[in-house]
């Protein structure tokens, strides 16, 4: 062989050592991702690119009116409009609920009513964050889906969870606000400062723990956090004749403290409601004879200290790995 060629064969061997040297890198740093986050992770990045923090002001521009609003000190009052509920089947109601300061819309609530008689309850995980809303409506049968209760950075639940009589999320867990609870009878809202979830689950199909319980039925909120963590919000609730109500808010007026005793006073006629998760998971999706509702959340804050923090990210869509399904029984 020429002299020409050995030297060719010793210029591609430290390319070759290089680029082997950097896909072994590159599987290190995957295998690590995956352990860390799960294939929740990987879908994270592919749907909206991660997730990024940006230091805020009340007056920033790139809060949301209604997030200006509230992060005033004191923060406005607000009031509930009126509601005028549309029957969309029987026993399945939809209507939103204006939320008023001095007699200006901020934030709206997109309402769902639903007699447990007529329509059964399923808790669903996808741990994997490769559905998000369209995906849990287009499941057979699904007339209704709701974001469900906290998830780990994984995609698996964060709170104890009944699916299809399967439990998931963890074993052991304290839980003193309240839990969804859906048997082949019915459904409504447990109380877990006076029984155990694992009462509570007893005998039911699909369940699922949540908090803070934003109305008790002594009417009180026990909802305790920085007034300024805004987000768009998403509650199950009972009202006294037992249908359930589920809403969403469109804008992010409310901290968890000030939305509770506003649903108190809201013409729901609610005995009980509990939040669930919010922020961009925050949706609602109604798919049912020719009504349809599709809404995902826009907004969060949380708090570091003195600052406020928005949420954001670089393109696409949250996937939502804990839902609340509706079909007909």
């Amino acid at each position: 062989m020429s002299g020409s060629g050995a030297r060719r064969r010793a210029r591609r061997h430290p390319l070759l050592v290089a680029a082997a040297a950097g896909l072994l890198a590159c599987a290190v740093l995957g295998a690590g991702f995956y352990a860390y986050a799960g294939s929740y992770g990987f879908n994270v990045l592919l749907r909206r690119g991660g997730t990024t923090w940006e230091t805020v002001t009340a007056g920033s521009p790139g809060l949301s009116p209604a997030m200006r609003l509230a992060l005033q000190r004191p923060v406005p009052a607000a009031e509930p409009g009126p509601v005028a509920w549309r029957e969309l089947a029987p026993g399945f109601d939809a209507a939103e609920l204006p939320v008023l300061v001095a007699g200006t819309e901020v934030d709206r609530i997109l309402l769902a009513r639903v007699d447990p008689a007529r329509f059964r309850f399923a808790v669903r995980n996808a741990a994997a964050g490769n559905k998000g809303l369209d995906d849990w409506v287009a499941e057979p049968g699904t007339v209704l889906v709701v974001n469900g209760s906290y998830y780990a950075r994984d995609g698996t639940p964060d709170t104890p969870l009944l699916s299809a009589g399967r439990q998931l999320g963890p074993a052991e867990y304290d839980a003193q606000h309240g839990a969804f609870v859906a048997t082949e009878a019915g459904a409504g809202l447990r109380d877990l400062a006076t029984e155990s979830w694992q009462a509570a689950f007893a005998g039911a199909r699909d369940a699922m723990v949540s908090y803070p319980l934003l109305l008790a039925a002594d009417g009180a909120s026990r909802a305790r956090a920085d007034a300024r963590w805004l987000a768009n919000r998403s509650f199950v609730g009972q009202d006294r004749a037992g249908r359930i109500i589920l809403g969403t808010t469109t804008d992010a007026f409310f901290s968890l403290d000030r939305l509770g005793p506003f649903l108190r006073d809201a013409p729901l006629d609610l005995a009980t409601a509990l939040n669930l998760d919010g922020g961009p998971v925050a949706c609602q999706g109604i798919a049912l004879g020719g009504y349809r509702r599709h809404f995902c959340g826009r907004w969060e804050t949380q708090t570091s200290g003195d600052d406020v923090r928005l949420l954001g990210w670089r393109f696409g869509s949250w996937a939502l790995p804990i839902v609340l399904a509706v079909v007909p029984r």
